[in-house]
């Protein structure tokens, strides 16, 4: 049987490769292994079929009808990482690859990378850029835009400070004022 396992990884996810190029696909390992297995299941034949087998001395072993010249696998001195290239892509080669280990009479699959082989790569969506405004633009550096949300500079506040003193000055002669007409109402209230 066949399961997919944390004990090994795949990159990239996805390739989408011209026809007639290569590309490669990597295995990464969590512990050192006795080889790794690379299968391939293509969706249009709906089959599972055996590519490779890369021992960590390097030696390979071929599935039935797979060209040696199409695939190659190298391996990391490591033995923790293989790469599998596929060479002179055709839209045969799409699928979904797999590397796989054998760990208690157990395969174990890689998470698998889809491989899809065009004639023609899509160009990238092009950008549009804003036209450039006419009119200067204000720069705010950095320094004062923390400047900004930090206190306020004694140029703000020390003018500030002195127009409230200034208004309570002047309130204190209204205050004299209202005291002297509420005590005068007072007294007469009191007369009577």
């Amino acid at each position: 049987g066949f399961c997919t396992n944390l004990l090994l990884s795949q990159i990239p996810e996805h390739i989408l490769a011209q026809t007639n190029n290569k590309t490669e696909i990597i295995c990464e390992l969590k512990t050192e292994n006795s080889g790794v297995y690379w299968y391939r299941w293509s969706q249009e034949r709906q089959n599972f079929e055996f590519l490779v087998f890369s021992n960590p001395l390097g030696k390979a072993m071929y599935g039935a009808n797979i060209s040696q010249d199409k695939f190659s696998v190298h391996g990391a001195s490591s033995h923790t990482s293989y790469s599998l290239h596929i060479s002179h892509l055709h839209a045969s080669d799409s699928g979904t690859y797999y590397c796989s280990i054998s760990q208690s009479s157990q395969l174990l699959l890689g998470s698998g990378t889809r491989l899809g082989v065009v004639d023609v790569l899509p160009l990238p969506p092009k950008t549009t850029q804003a036209p450039l405004s006419k009119k200067p633009v204000r720069c705010v550096t950095k320094s004062k835009a923390a400047g900004k949300k930090a206190a306020c500079s004694p140029l703000v506040w020390v003018p500030l400070a002195a127009s409230v003193l200034v208004l309570l000055l002047s309130l204190v002669p209204t205050a004299y004022r209202l005291h002297r007409l509420r005590r005068r109402l007072w007294l007469r209230v009191h007369r009577q």
